[in-house]
């Protein structure tokens, strides 16, 4: 009985350490740059194709490759920004239409980026062994894969959460959060703020994806799944909210990870009736206000 608890505990924290990273990322994506990004799970996509290649065909570990996935996806998030993205914002006549227009082109960024995949690894599953020896925890059995990326997830989560904390980039991030427009009078460069966090954004998910890379199959259509988890997550956390998306994303996986336990059929309804009930009941998420 202590193995299975244990094993149902660390499997859900090691599943939340990645929902966390995709939460960070859509909530700097939302909540500073105003996008409603319904292609983040693409991202996400294209972060494990990318580490699969670099892997099976260059013979690249997936854990360097991370320095060319990373930079790699951050420059598409803040080209799009620099480009789609802020031409909807100068050109919408308010906050409000820019929301919805912008929610368009992200739908229409989801079928681009999908069937782009699609065309160049094909619709088949992947997956490929990368530290799957067995690692002994209290009598519970896990992969070690599983353990690095927790490791990974977390150390990441920290650096980027202190980089927004006590750099002065971080700080203009925050300061254009709150009130963009005043931020622009105190001398901030909205434009390429909003271009960073949606690159930022873009960069979390596509390490998230290399981490998922290492220890799930995939596939070019698996996106939107991860995009409908990082709303729930996001609105876990408190809308907006970096440190509540990260929290909220390792409780989602606890959770999500307790319920697969049982029975695998209810996991994702389970995600969409705490929702339900967050919307009822604290729609401001745990740290939200």
């Amino acid at each position: 009985m202590v193995v299975t608890i244990l094993d149902v505990a660390i499997g859900g924290i090691m599943l939340g350490g990645i929902y966390a990273l995709i939460a960070m990322g859509f909530s700097l994506q939302y909540g500073v740059a105003r996008v409603l990004n319904i292609a983040h799970g693409e991202f996400i996509m294209l972060g494990a194709f990318i580490t699969w290649t670099l892997y099976t065909v260059l013979g690249i570990n997936p854990l360097l490759s991370l320095v060319i996935v990373g930079p790699a996806i951050f420059i598409i998030g803040f080209i799009l920004q620099r480009t789609l993205f802020t031409r909807l914002r100068t050109s919408s006549p308010s906050p409000g239409a820019y929301e919805a227009s912008s929610l368009l082109a992200a739908f229409g960024l989801l079928f681009v980026i999908q069937n782009v995949a699609i065309l160049i690894w094909g619709a088949d599953i992947r997956a490929y062994a990368y530290l799957s020896v067995p690692v002994n925890l209290g009598g519970a059995i896990f992969a070690a894969n599983r353990l690095v990326a927790l490791l990974f997830a977390v150390v990441i989560g920290v650096v980027f959460y202190l980089f927004l904390a006590r750099t002065r980039m971080g700080k203009a991030i925050r300061a254009a959060a709150q009130d963009a427009a005043t931020a622009g009078l105190m001398g901030i460069n909205i434009n390429q703020v909003l271009a960073l966090c949606f690159g930022l954004g873009a960069l979390l998910a596509g390490v998230a994806g290399l981490l998922i890379s290492m220890t799930f199959s995939f596939q070019p259509t698996m996106g939107l799944e991860y995009t409908i988890i990082a709303i729930i997550m996001v609105v876990l956390g408190g809308l907006g909210s970096i440190p509540g998306s990260f929290i909220g994303g390792f409780l989602l996986g606890l959770i999500g990870h307790i319920v697969t336990y049982f029975e695998p059929g209810l996991t994702l309804p389970s995600y969409y009736f705490i929702f339900t009930l967050l919307l009822l009941v604290r729609p401001t998420g745990i740290l939200g206000k």
